[in-house]
């Protein structure tokens, strides 16, 4: 009985830090103050255009609420690229998933998540885009967005939340969009281990929330 009482303390003293037994990192951006951009985050942006502004903002439909994170510079720059990365861990093998919501965007509506990332030219990217429904894998090589494979098509709805997810060991990655596995490939440009974080594009204006991280 004691061993379990221990083992119980244990586990309810990860969750409060925000971790569970198998080292799952969830961030809701709830305790940050609207109109800055959350401690532990790094912007960054693929090639030219206006500078990102990622910052926590209220809303209400948010699944954890009341916050969300936002990228709401809107640019209609081809292949601009801003980029939200986490710096709490290098990842190799694990899960990353988030929720989205495509709010604005004339050229494209789009979210994605970043994983293996050297720096803002070097990264596997998947991302989903609410204009013409498709999710694709790529890979950015200096600074070039390289599909990995053809896109598939699944529903992405403007201003409502879907969950993206993607999982990786070793060359292998499975892509899954509201909990169904949609692509699986593989690709050997960026081996080692990596940050992961967020992504968008061009005039893209997204909220995310609940981000999750999980090494294996």
């Amino acid at each position: 009985m004691r061993h379990l009482l221990l083992s119980m303390n244990v586990y309810t003293g990860l969750l409060a830090l925000g971790l569970s037994a198998n080292a799952v990192r969830v961030m809701n951006f709830d305790n940050v103050p609207p109109g800055r951009t959350p401690p532990g985050w790094t912007v960054a942006m693929t090639n030219r255009g206006r500078a990102p502004q990622w910052e926590v903002r209220d809303d209400r439909t948010a699944p954890t609420r009341p916050h969300v994170l936002a990228q709401v510079s809107a640019d209609p720059v081809e292949n601009r690229y801003p980029l939200a990365i986490w710096d709490g861990q290098s990842l190799r093998d694990g899960e990353i998933s988030v929720r989205l919501k495509p709010v604005s965007g004339r050229e494209t509506r789009a979210g994605g998540i970043v994983w293996r990332y050297r720096d803002e030219n070097n990264y596997y990217l998947v991302r989903a885009n609410a204009l013409d429904k498709k999710v694709q894998v790529f890979k950015v090589e200096h600074g070039s967005r390289i599909p990995l494979m053809a896109g598939v098509t699944h529903d992405f709805p403007q201003n409502e939340w879907s969950t993206l997810k993607v999982t990786v060991k070793g060359n292998r990655f499975q892509i899954y969009m509201d909990h169904r596995r949609v692509m699986q490939g593989q690709d050997g440009t960026f081996t080692g281990s990596g940050k992961v974080g967020l992504w968008t594009a061009a005039d893209s204006v997204t909220y995310f929330d609940d981000f999750r991280v999980s090494s294996k």
